[in-house]
């Protein structure tokens, strides 16, 4: 079992910067492939960015692409997600998950965290 907690989430303005932290709990975190998805009113919740067990490969969607930085300190069994030039469409509940491989198919992953609120103000 892994247990995950989201924080550092919140209201910003368009073009402003956010960090996201996820702090994982229970087996060793850095055996887990672990990614961030997100989730609008309304809409299915879809993939943000993906990272490897030893955080050398990243993936991201590319609506985040360029703007978004994936990374991970398994010293602090923590996930970080860096959101710089934020848009209002990236406005959504944000997840940090944890799977046996680092991917941007929502299905392979394991455990999940709470969700932390972003909304960007236009």
């Amino acid at each position: 079992q892994v247990q995950l907690v989201e924080s550092g989430g919140g209201l910003v303005q368009a073009g402003g910067s956010l960090r996201l932290s996820c702090a994982a709990s229970g087996r060793t975190f850095s055996g887990y492939g672990m990614g961030w998805f997100r989730q609008a009113p309304g809409k299915d919740r879809e993939s943000v960015a993906a990272i490897s067990w030893s955080g050398s490969t990243t993936l991201y969607a590319n609506s985040v692409k360029g703007r978004f930085t994936i990374s991970r300190d398994n010293a602090k069994n923590t996930l970080y997600l860096q959101m710089n030039s934020l848009k209002p469409e990236d406005t959504a509940v944000y997840y940090c998950a944890a799977g046996r491989t680092w991917t941007m198919t929502i299905k392979e992953y394991v455990y999940w965290g709470q969700g932390t609120q972003v909304t960007v103000s236009s």
